[in-house]
């Protein structure tokens, strides 16, 4: 059980690291467009910051998949889970688990695929900056895996365990609910 413990605090770890590297992408987006602003009022120009804040907001959409699906914010079809009897919730749960899992490892795959081939080709952005694409394509990369690690964790759970590990804060719902 000790193994089992270490990979549960490994992958919430993991899930964390995602949603701190999330905020830091969305503090990153926050602070190009204060220099934007700054640099229009000087008459000066920062060539390439709306694509720099573009990356940003694409991995910050995907580092934070993981830890928001596990903290309950992904948006789910409630009214059926609930109207469901349990056993018709579980195999509905699993279904859409597995369905999501094999989703998010096909974005992994041509993901992989995309980042390989933009650094092999030494792919750069259309825009002023002329950024190597592999690298912003990385973080996409990272934040894929990361999601489709937690979509399979939560159907392992559900499998073994009877219950997803998704938590559901009492305060609040989402909009969706």
């Amino acid at each position: 059980m000790a193994i089992l413990r270490g990979v549960r605090i490994f992958l919430d770890s993991l899930y964390r690291a995602g949603s701190i590297l999330a905020a830091l992408s969305l503090i990153a987006i926050l602070f190009l467009i204060v220099v934007q602003m700054l640099a229009r009022w000087t008459g000066e120009v920062f060539p390439g910051a709306p694509e720099y804040a573009g990356y940003a907001m694409a991995a910050a959409s995907f580092l934070a998949f993981a830890d928001a699906l596990n903290k309950g914010s992904h948006i789910r079809v409630s009214v059926l889970l609930n109207a469901l009897p349990p056993r018709g919730k579980w195999l509905l749960d699993v279904w859409c688990f597995a369905i999501g899992s094999a989703i998010a490892w096909y974005v992994v795959w041509y993901a992989r695929k995309f980042v390989y081939w933009s650094w092999k080709f030494s792919d750069v952005s259309q825009g002023q900056d002329r950024t190597a694409l592999w690298m912003p394509q990385s973080l996409l990369l990272l934040g894929a895996v990361i999601f489709a690690i937690a979509l399979t964790d939560n159907l392992i759970s559900l499998l073994f365990r009877g219950t997803s590990r998704i938590t559901r804060d009492p305060t609040g719902h989402s909009a969706a609910e």
